[in-house]
């Protein structure tokens, strides 16, 4: 095949056609038809593309080809996108080659449709940009040498495909999962075997398969795994020891358990009661089907950091999350059922359900105490979702995103996703709190499992699924703005409004004390800079984004690079090319980093001109300090960053 690719393009004849560059804004989309065979190169930012019915996740440098006629349609990232377009036409020599017209039945390069990430971008960058150059000169011999060069970009290009034609596009990469699962139970999979069989990594493809199927991969396997037990249950005498060796499992002991934790009964006890014929969902022809990009809500961003711990709702930052389909949610309202029958716990209503957007913050955050009630009755609590009833002294809590608050009210929960579980400021209060799962990955089985009587999450997509669990209270990211906000919101929605008066007056003494100390140690209008330290480019943070923005900016009122501050406040989340840096950094900056020092972040180019490194003004902590903005961690953070300040003051 690739044979005949070479000798196709050795004898057709080409000419360019011709050659732009283009720079996209943050967040715009484009839609462009093919006027000839094209090649397309990013070369900075991110985006989704499309391109005819391939879907790429592109990064920096990015290769994409298409026929006359193709349909690019590009959304870029909240950094934009920059790139070429290289146009080109081709044509074979007419008469007596008939051999070269049955290759292009079979395969015509100039109309092929594929997109990778080049192994050697930095060659092609110089290839690409000497021949724009060349281009733009409008003269005959410019246009000869243009397309002398031309070729040795083909060439590069070329020698790849048949690699990259390994990797898959995202619908491809997670049918590829379900097929290998499928095929491969029994074997030792993890979600970073998955990944590296699809070229993917494990937090991109555990995105894109939710996203696609309802399932995470390792879901999926497990549910498989099960299913392929039953059927063994079913219609054979294998024990449980044979059968949990025939679908990867150690022993029979681990295999009883997984079993009852995710059916609910026990395996002798469904091979008993078992009589319907099993079926497996066929998830590839629902892909086949679907089109993965169509449950997306507003423009997509594309980002690879570690921001895991929390979802940003009805701003820039937000990614749809479709809920569980299929056999998980059958199981789910079973058990549900089943639950209902044996607790009595509150009801909670979703009628009235109104739009999540910021518009409506004021249904968010609004407590309405029962008139005809007093503290210790019910509550009606109104959310995007509609009213819904709390209890008035619940004992059984899980929750996402608002741990922080319910650690400052006196509550502690039942159970929170594995983040929270690993919070330094707050993680001697969590003992004997239960795992959910990731942010990404909450196990509804676990929180059925906990048998909650309320719910309390920033996901508004997971209401369907938690409501039929508990009473769930929605308060979408964002909605509350501030510590004094949400402090003060769940003391009213939880009955603890004491609790609430008392931790903000001592909030509010600490903070003061600590700005107090700042501004004797700083100059008012001196520049702070919160970044995220990466070899590729740094992350600059708002206010409202945790690395400490919420302590620089809204606690200790700090201000940031005035020329950015428009920008930072809007995006909170800016990517910033290696070029940029002196743009972003102020005259101290707080750096979020992994096992860097001030001493080494001196030896890296761009960053060792920066006046705040050359004199020592950079803070510098781990992610797992500086990830979290919970109230609790807010103020730790504010203290830590004034000790701070007042140490280095002799150094301005």
């Amino acid at each position: 095949m690739w044979n005949n690719y070479y000798i196709l393009w050795n004898y057709a004849s080409v000419s360019i056609a011709d050659i732009r560059y283009m720079e996209l804004s943050p967040c715009e989309e484009l839609t462009y038809k093919f006027p000839a065979s094209t090649f397309v190169f990013t070369i900075q930012g991110k985006a989704y593309v499309t391109i005819n019915d391939q879907k790429h996740e592109v990064s920096r440098f990015y290769i994409l080809h298409g026929g006359k006629g193709s349909v690019l349609h590009i959304e870029a990232g909240q950094s934009g996108l920059n790139l070429f377009y290289l146009m080109y036409k081709s044509s074979l020599p007419s008469g007596g080659r008939t051999d070269l017209a049955n290759m292009m039945d079979h395969m015509n390069p100039f109309q092929l449709t594929y997109g990778f990430a080049p192994e050697s971008p930095v060659v092609l960058y110089e290839q690409v940009k000497q021949i724009h150059a060349l281009w733009n000169q409008k003269n005959p011999i410019d246009h000869f040498q243009a397309k002398s060069l031309f070729y040795p970009f083909v060439e590069q290009v070329s020698a790849q495909i048949p690699h990259a034609a390994t990797r898959y596009s995202i619908t491809d990469q997670v049918s590829k999962v379900i097929e290998i699962v499928e095929s491969s139970y029994a074997e030792p999979l993890t979600l970073h075997v998955l990944a590296e069989k699809v070229g993917s990594s494990p937090r991109s493809l555990s995105r894109k398969f939710k996203q696609a199927t309802g399932y995470s991969p390792i879901d999926y396997l497990i549910q498989f795994r099960l299913f392929k037990a039953k059927e063994m249950l079913l219609h054979t005498d294998a024990t449980l020891d044979e059968i949990a060796a025939g679908i990867g499992y150690p022993d029979g002991y681990y295999l009883g358990r997984m079993f009852k934790k995710h059916t609910g009964v026990s395996p002798l006890q469904f091979k008993e009661k078992t009589s319907v014929p099993l079926k497996w969902p066929d998830l590839t022809s629902t892909l086949a089907r679907n089109d993965i990009s169509s449950g997306r809500a507003g423009r997509y961003v594309y980002n690879d950091d570690d921001n895991h711990y929390q979802y940003k709702y009805g701003g820039s930052l937000y990614m749809n999350r479709q809920t569980r389909t299929g056999m998980l949610l059958s199981i789910l309202l079973s058990l549900t059922l089943l639950l209902s029958a044996c607790s009595p716990g509150a009801t909670s209503n979703s009628g009235g359900e109104t739009s999540g957007s910021k518009g409506t913050s004021s249904a968010t955050s609004t407590v309405t105490a029962n008139s005809q009630s007093n503290n210790s009755e019910p509550r009606i609590i109104s959310t995007v979702k509609g009213d819904i009833t709390v209890p008035a002294e619940p004992k059984r809590i899980v929750v996402d995103l608002y741990l922080g608050s319910l650690i400052a009210l006196g509550i502690k929960p039942v159970g929170t996703p594995e983040m929270n579980l690993k919070n330094p400021y707050f993680i001697k209060s969590l003992e004997g709190v239960e795992n959910i799962g990731e942010y990404e990955t909450i196990s509804l089985e676990k929180v059925l499992e906990l048998q909650p009587d309320l719910i309390v999450t920033g996901d508004p997509d997971l209401f369907d699924s938690f409501s039929k669990i508990a009473p769930t209270l929605v308060v979408p990211y964002g909605e509350l703005k501030n510590t004094h906000e949400e402090i003060a919101y769940f003391g009213k929605a939880l009955n603890k409004e004491k609790e609430a008066e008392a931790w903000l007056a001592n909030y509010d003494s600490r903070i003061a004390d600590a700005k107090k100390q700042v501004n004797a140690a700083i100059d008012l209008d001196a520049e702070v800079s919160v970044m995220q330290f990466y070899d590729k480019g740094p992350l600059a943070f708002g206010d409202n984004f945790g690395r400490g923005g919420q302590a620089v900016y809204s606690a200790l009122g700090l201000n940031p690079p005035a020329d950015k501050k428009e920008l930072l406040m809007k995006d909170q989340l800016v990517e910033v090319s290696s070029e940029a840096i002196p743009e972003f950094a102020g005259d101290y900056i707080i750096l979020t980093a992994d096992n860097l020092t001030v001493d080494e972040l001196k030896t890296k180019p761009v960053w060792s001109s920066l006046e705040a490194v050359k004199n020592d003004r950079v803070f510098i902590w781990s992610p797992g300090r500086s990830w979290y903005f919970d109230p609790i961690a807010t103020l730790d953070q504010t203290e830590e960053l004034a000790a701070w300040f007042t140490k280095i003051s002799g150094k301005k």
